[in-house]
């Protein structure tokens, strides 16, 4: 078989993920320097207290896995794919909620005086983009609180 066919069969064998995930972004602006940013995002032990207090309640880190309880009750566990400090990127896996695979990433890129924090995940069945979305917003408008009265505080 020549690498050509190969490389196609194997792409066919692919398009019914490709077709069915979900991907799902979301960016927001943070009036805070990226260091302290990215320092509190690569705190993976410490979701509920620096990134998102209150919208997530619970997270306990142990080999590399945190479980992560939200206020709405939901808890899934998180292993922590890589924490890239050069380019200041977080990637995790999830499992625990209703999707079948759900990866996500979080960078931090300077922006300014302040900075861009873009979260993409992706995840499968494609019908959970609504859900997860809605949480990925709330959570990013607690952050961007929680982030910017940080970094307040740290100026006065």
């Amino acid at each position: 078989m020549s690498l050509v066919v190969a490389v196609l069969i194997m792409s066919a064998a692919l398009l019914p993920f490709a077709a069915t995930a979900a991907t799902m972004r979301v960016e927001i602006r943070i009036t805070a320097p990226v260091d302290e940013v990215w320092a509190a995002v690569r705190d993976v032990g410490a979701v509920h207290t620096r990134l998102a207090p209150g919208f997530v309640v619970d997270d306990r880190l142990k080999d590399g896995v945190r479980t992560i309880t939200f206020a709405n009750g939901l808890v899934i566990k998180e292993t922590i794919v890589s924490i890239d400090d050069e380019h200041h990127r977080l990637g995790y896996s999830a499992s625990g909620s209703r999707s079948r695979f759900h990866f996500a990433s979080i960078e931090v890129i300077p922006d300014g005086e302040g900075c861009r924090m873009i979260w993409i995940t992706d995840a499968l069945p494609d019908d959970r983009k609504g859900p997860i979305t809605a949480m990925m917003e709330q959570g990013a408008i607690v952050m961007k609180k929680t982030l910017e009265e940080a970094a307040a505080r740290a100026r006065h």
